[in-house]
């Protein structure tokens, strides 16, 4: 199984332009501090190119829904199920007031419509929720402390998104970690609080997206921590992937990563590869050239952050994500 990792730390309605469109989930108009929970008989919320299912159930005693909802809430104090439709970000990405919640247990299901229909998801910005968040960083009843009490645990938590195409689910995966105390370095230890971007186009063309989380505090049913994660601006590219467009599988090494000053890239090809460093904005920072062997970068100028290594080759491209502490 091949795995692709990268991330970006971190507009309003829907954008589109030639070729690619956002969704942003402002069109929704919801009133201050709510969320929309229930898709009635549209059986889910349908913005820009994509389709996010939801089912709302009413019985006697109780109701309660799954897949996606919709939400511009902003609590990131409250901890606890009561509040689990807030982004501990306390707004969508880039300060906009809509973005979509999800509770992917055992999964969630994105599917794209329209003119991305069998194409390729660009990207998408992802945080955790306050409830998810607030649980990690305190524990509660139900879930423990992450990193316990000597903050020495290598507790984890991770997001995993594949895709189905033609009704074949990928064994290819992009996965993003929202939370991470594996470090031996405990000052190293995070748990994601900004939006973040994932690159998804190396997945390739897709029907859907998806979305599933594991992570180091498991009980007898499963996953203890909260897997709720929350979602903005997906891009579509509203057209299919050449082949040469592709993610490859290179073994590239990028050490150390946190890095406070120098990295040093291990490229491990004969041929040589041309490497991008993109911020938050998905802007270029930093270009390079690799050359087999071992390449170093000086990234003291750079701002504290997450940052994406892309590497284009001859055959296709790679990616790495990296943290500038």
């Amino acid at each position: 199984m091949k795995q692709f990792f990268i991330c970006l730390l971190a507009l309003a309605a829907v954008v589109t332009s030639s070729a690619q469109t956002t969704a942003t989930f402002e069109s929704f108009d919801l009133a201050p501090e709510s969320f929309l929970n229930d898709s009635g008989d549209d059986g889910g919320f349908t913005e820009g190119n994509i389709f996010l299912p939801n089912s709302y159930t009413v019985t006697p005693d109780y109701s309660f829904w799954s897949g996606w909802a919709i939400s511009n809430t902003t609590d990131t104090l409250t901890p606890g199920p009561t509040n689990q439709y807030s982004a501990i970000t306390g707004s969508g990405y880039n300060g906009s007031e809509t973005y979509a919640v999800t509770f992917a247990s055992p999964e969630s299901r994105l599917l794209l419509t329209e003119a991305a229909a069998g194409g390729t998801v660009e990207g998408m910005y992802v945080t955790n929720s306050t409830y998810t968040y607030l649980s990690m960083l305190n524990g509660d009843s139900f879930t423990k402390k992450f990193g316990g009490e000597t903050g020495d645990d290598p507790d984890y938590l991770l997001l995993t998104i594949k895709k189905y195409l033609n009704g074949s689910l990928s064994t290819d995966s992009v996965d993003f970690y929202l939370a991470d105390y594996r470090f031996e370095d405990n000052t190293q230890d995070y748990l994601v609080k900004e939006w973040s971007y994932i690159d998804l186009a190396g997945l390739g063309d897709a029907d859907s997206l998806q979305f599933t989380m594991s992570g180091s505090d498991v009980g007898q049913y499963g996953l203890n921590t909260p897997a709720y994660f929350c979602l903005d601006n997906l891009t579509t590219l509203d057209r299919t992937t050449p082949v040469k467009d592709y993610l490859i599988n290179v073994a590239v090494k990028v050490f150390p990563n946190p890095t406070a000053n120098w990295i040093t890239i291990q490229w491990p090809e004969a041929t040589t590869g041309n490497l991008s460093l993109l911020n938050s904005q998905g802007q270029i920072v930093k270009r390079g050239l690799l050359l087999s062997g071992d390449n170093q970068f000086d990234l003291q100028q750079l701002a504290k952050g997450h940052y994406a290594l892309r590497i284009q080759t001859e055959k296709g491209w790679t990616s790495r994500s990296l943290i500038k502490q």
